[in-house]
């Protein structure tokens, strides 16, 4: 592998990246992310998680880093686990975007991310965070769009992910921006150019890092801007065609420590023991 001088910020996204596949963090990966706040860079996870499933990652890492979560519409402390900035889909565009979706793709059922929780249609199939999760609502359309959201999620039973993303892009691109991460068919939206990468830029200008300062792991779709927008960007082998096409590196699997193995050749090993 190259030798890089060690960038002043890492990003990441978590799902299917940084964390291996049964949804945890290994220690090796944990030690990684230890060392590089130890380093004096900035640590940034970029999901599209909602913070409400943020709070064993942040136990899990000692509360070490800062997180942009929904795509890029939430930022969220891991030091406090608090939501500190967001940038929400507004009530009359929901609606719009609702009612233009559901005309034209009729079997798409709904979801939306609060900065506070979650509700959905008794359509929306849970997957199985939301399945356990307490406080999710059951609602109609008419209280799904009565307040602003950070995402709004529409999931077909059988479309292919990437037609799906084609599709809502058509219709509904100048409302909202659209990308999809899960491999289901199911489409994540935020408001108007908020993107992960969006996020990111902001956060780093405030803190004076350039993108080429900047290294970027992700494995999907949603990963795109910000692996196009940082200096050096990394996807994991197990990533999408799209991610693996578009990158400078690629490094070992999820389940096979690749954010790691990078972290480990820029800022140097750590005891795992990393307490």
């Amino acid at each position: 592998m190259q030798s890089l001088p060690a960038p002043r910020l890492v990003a990441t996204d978590l799902d299917g990246t940084a964390l291996r596949a049964d949804g945890t963090i290994s220690p090796r990966t944990a030690a990684a992310f230890a060392r590089v706040e130890e380093a004096g860079a900035m640590l940034v996870f970029v999901t599209g998680r909602p913070p409400r499933w943020m709070s064993g990652v942040a136990g899990a890492l000692r509360h070490r880093g800062l997180a942009i979560c929904a795509n890029g519409a939430l930022i969220y402390d891991l030091h406090t686990e608090r939501i500190v900035e967001s940038h929400l889909i507004e009530v009359d565009v929901l609606e719009q975007v609702v009612a233009q979706l559901r005309a034209n793709v009729p079997e798409l059922a709904f979801s939306v991310e609060y900065e506070g929780g979650f509700a959905h249609e008794s359509q929306f199939p849970l997957g199985g965070w939301d399945s356990k999760a307490v406080g999710g609502l059951r609602v109609g359309a008419g209280t799904l769009t009565s307040q602003p959201c950070a995402k709004l999620l529409a999931l077909h039973p059988r479309m292919d992910p990437d037609t799906l993303h084609a599709t809502v892009h058509e219709l509904v691109g100048h409302l909202v921006t659209a990308t999809h991460s899960s491999g289901r068919s199911l489409i994540e939206m935020s408001a108007h150019g908020v993107t992960k990468a969006t996020a990111l830029a902001v956060l780093a200008e405030r803190h004076e890092v350039k993108p080429s300062e900047v290294v970027a792991f992700g494995d999907m779709p949603n990963d795109l801007p910000m692996l196009s927008w940082a200096g050096t960007s990394y996807a994991v082998a197990n990533a999408h065609p799209d991610v693996l096409a578009a990158v400078d590196h690629v490094t070992a699997a999820n389940d096979d420590d690749g954010v790691a193995r990078v972290l480990e050749q820029l800022y140097g090993p750590r005891p795992l023991d990393y307490r």
